[in-house]
């Protein structure tokens, strides 16, 4: 038997899309939060529909889906959404393909870019400067970057986190970091893709077939996941095991208010209920 339960009551929701980000909702690095795989088994137990939705454009969405089958969820691609993906969604539908790109960035962004037809060149002389986050960024890479801008490229950005979280409490600095360095560099605002911006998302509502109403965005952060799914008109479920905290809810604007918060992701349907 799966450790699947129901609702307080017994109470079971009409048909909804839940879409979840990953780090600091589902796990943080290695170590999976309490309670997730056997939330999200029943919410599918009930008929609701699974995403999953990160800001983390590192890996590959392969990479994610195998992560989270080692963590006893089930997932396939259809069902999986980065900001890397979202970045090579974005570039495809504006003829992209074949186009230079100096990426900052690590595998996963690099293989979307790649899968779309772009040219990945060490180089200023490129038409994009494309920034995920990259854990070998230094000097030369800022330098290659500011000129590449001077010279007429497109800035985009994967995402604007600013921090990460880890295992054990510990947070350190994200792609945020790294895109405010070569704004400044350059002095040019960058494309952003990734959450808050909400074209990834309405990707998700239109596979899912679903509308803002019948959809329920998680997250840990209220810049991004939270701000993300207010705009779209979706219900907003702040989780407190990553980034965001009560004090920040307490004093963050109305556009970044969550709907409701939860202390652990276990606690979800029992909150949606209620």
């Amino acid at each position: 038997m799966c450790g699947c339960f129901l609702p307080k009551g017994g109470r079971v929701l009409a048909v909804k899309t839940f879409v979840f980000d990953l780090d600091g909702v589902v796990y943080r690095g290695e170590q999976p939060l309490p309670g997730v795989a056997d939330t999200i088994q029943t919410l599918r137990h009930l008929g609701h529909q699974v995403y999953f939705f990160t800001n983390n454009s590192s890996k590959s969405r392969p990479f994610y889906r195998d992560k989270l089958q080692r963590m006893g969820i089930e997932t396939d691609l259809d069902h999986m959404m980065t900001s890397g993906y979202a970045a090579a969604l974005y570039l495809a539908e504006r003829g992209a393909q074949g186009a230079s790109v100096y990426a900052i960035g690590e595998f996963g962004l690099k293989g979307e870019l790649e899968a779309i037809g772009m040219r990945l060149v060490d180089s200023d002389d490129v038409d994009y400067v494309v920034v995920g986050i990259d854990h070998k960024f230094n000097y030369d890479m800022l330098v290659t970057a500011q000129n590449a801008i001077f010279r007429g490229a497109k800035f985009i950005a994967a995402n604007p986190d600013t921090s990460f979280p880890l295992e054990h409490g510990r947070v350190i600095a994200g792609n945020g970091a790294l895109v405010a360095a070569i704004k400044t560099a350059s002095g040019v605002e960058p494309v952003m893709i990734g959450k808050p911006e909400t074209a990834a998302m309405h990707e998700i509502l239109r596979l899912a077939h679903a509308t803002p109403e019948d959809t329920v965005v998680i997250g840990d952060r209220l810049d991004t996941d939270i701000l993300a799914g207010n705009r779209i008109g979706a219900t907003t479920v702040l989780v407190l095991t990553g980034i965001s905290t009560t004090k920040d809810v307490e004093t963050a604007p109305p556009e970044m208010q969550p709907k409701i918060v939860i202390g652990e992701l276990r606690e979800l349907l029992d909150a949606i209920n209620d």
